[in-house]
């Protein structure tokens, strides 16, 4: 396990608890890598995992790209816990290298001028962010189920180019199926976080989620 000074931090998540169906941390060190807490809710990375049902041809998920928190950046890796090929749990490890960066900062700062380091070096490093651009939406750590909805809601909003105002049926129908393909909703709570943001009912995004359903299964 490690260590407080350890870069790392350690995760384990369950899908249930004896007592309700909520999908939590029960486990945690090191949680200012993150900046979680035990009983956050799973994160929209695991969410699309448990709706996908990824884990049933692979034993992991290595090296992806998260964000704290803090919004700082992390690399995660998730591993499946399986119970006879069932999914009981995740193990996630999450790194973080401010610290290396702090030290590459330092090592820079001797053999080149100020002016180098701010203005020139940043950047080559373009390169990474344009690289993230083709990547899938990144890891959210959230430390509640609103947060994670809202975070979910506000990322395609933002892709689609709209306001909540903006929405019309059928865009609202298109953010629903993308949050519903993603897992969302495996979330308690998360239809009141959408009807909220999305500036509808309960009950109409009941029946979004109802139609996309049928549409999937091909009764529509």
């Amino acid at each position: 396990m490690a260590t407080e000074s350890s870069p790392f931090d350690t995760e384990v998540s369950t899908r249930k608890t004896s007592v309700s169906q909520r999908k939590q941390i029960i486990a945690i060190a090191n949680s200012h890598i993150s900046g979680r807490k035990l009983g956050a809710p799973l994160t929209n990375m695991s969410l699309s995992i448990l709706r996908d049902k990824s884990y049933e041809h692979t034993d992991y998920h290595l090296h992806y790209y998260s964000i704290n928190v803090n919004g700082k950046d992390l690399r995660s890796s998730t591993f499946f816990i399986k119970d006879n090929g069932k999914l009981i749990g995740l193990l996630c490890i999450n790194f973080g290298d401010s610290r290396c960066q702090n030290i590459c900062d330092r090592i820079l700062s001797l053999c080149h001028p100020d002016l180098f380091v701010t203005d020139v070096l940043p950047q080559a490093g373009a390169t990474w962010d344009e690289a993230l651009e083709d990547c899938p939406a990144a890891e959210k750590f959230c430390n509640s189920a609103d947060a994670v909805a809202v975070d979910a809601i506000n990322w395609e909003l933002e892709r689609m180019g709209v306001t909540p105002k903006q929405l019309t049926p059928e865009k609202r129908l298109q953010v629903i199926a993308a949050l519903e393909a993603g897992g969302l909703f495996l979330l308690k709570g998360a239809v009141k976080s959408a009807a909220a943001s999305l500036r509808c009912s309960q009950a109409s995004v009941y029946r979004y989620i109802t139609q996309i359903k049928n549409s999937d299964s091909g009764q529509i």
